[in-house]
């Protein structure tokens, strides 16, 4: 039988996809991180599968009962937060699976860093202020970061950055931010994203910490940094030309700029 990787999203029941939902339905067994969730999202399981919380299970217990579950001829998801493509341990996991003989499979969910934008309203790429993202983590008991990812030099590009698994380490990281981006560079962390207890702070990278430590958050939030999220009504910025009337018409005036005939390719 094949084990489902499957994105719960930031956290929300109703945030899930269609085909995840339906993975759940007829699952027999669901393994899902209980940190992250709101418990309404296991609401999508079959009445009879087995639930196991993997928040106090390290990876080789996780895959055993991935594996076990497999080979006893069951139907085996295990709910990743977010979406499976960032900090899930896919790797890890399906290599695992791989050296056992077991299929899998990945169904992609809504990024939290997703949640966090819609949640304050932002676009995180806006003309003319930042075009790039950049989707990292620090350092702290964990992995190594690989050679080149260094913070400042991510946040020297202009890009906006957002920071997982970073939320303890706040104050440290916005006093190695601040001269790269400057104190007043507007910041944003949400803290479980789309779920009941949801917190939304809003502030610059000189101000940001205090909020974060006064609201005593540890876990389960992610940090924005970057001036594509200034507040409304003080939000720089141009207009995007995949918009603008030359474009859409691609008529006998339509800008004959190297972007724009990039834009013109890409949408054929």
């Amino acid at each position: 039988m094949t084990v489902h990787f499957v994105g719960a999203g930031p956290g929300s029941a109703d945030l899930l996809t269609v085909r995840a939902t339906r993975l759940l339905a007829s699952a027999d067994v669901v393994l899902y991180p209980g940190t992250y969730l709101d418990p309404e999202v296991l609401s999508h399981c079959g009445p009879r599968a087995t639930l196991v919380d993997t928040q106090d299970l390290d990876l080789d217990q996780i895959t055993a009962h991935l594996v076990d579950g497999s080979r006893a001829g069951l139907d085996v998801v295990r709910l990743t937060s977010g979406d499976p493509s960032l900090y899930s341990a896919l790797h890890e996991q399906t290599k695992r699976l791989d050296a056992a003989d077991v299929t899998w499979s990945v169904t992609p969910g809504v990024p939290a860093y997703a949640a966090a934008a819609a949640r304050v309203g932002s676009e995180l790429t806006v003309p003319l202020v930042a075009q790039s993202v950049v989707l990292t983590r620090t350092q702290a008991r964990s992995t190594a970061m690989g050679a080149g990812e260094s913070l400042t030099d991510f946040a020297a590009t202009g890009a906006t950055v957002v920071l997982h698994l970073a939320i303890t380490r706040t104050r440290a990281l916005m006093a190695e931010l601040e001269p790269v981006v400057g104190g007043d560079c507007p910041v944003v962390v949400v803290h479980r994203a789309s779920q009941p207890e949801e917190l939304v702070l809003r502030g610059t990278v000189d101000s940001i910490a205090e909020a974060v430590e006064e609201a005593g958050l540890r876990q389960a939030a992610v940090v924005l940094v970057g001036r594509a999220l200034a507040a409304s009504g003080t939000r720089a910025g141009g207009e995007s030309y995949l918009y603008s009337p030359p474009v859409i018409g691609w008529g006998s005036g339509w800008r004959s700029s190297g972007l724009v005939a990039q834009v013109r390719l890409a949408n054929r």
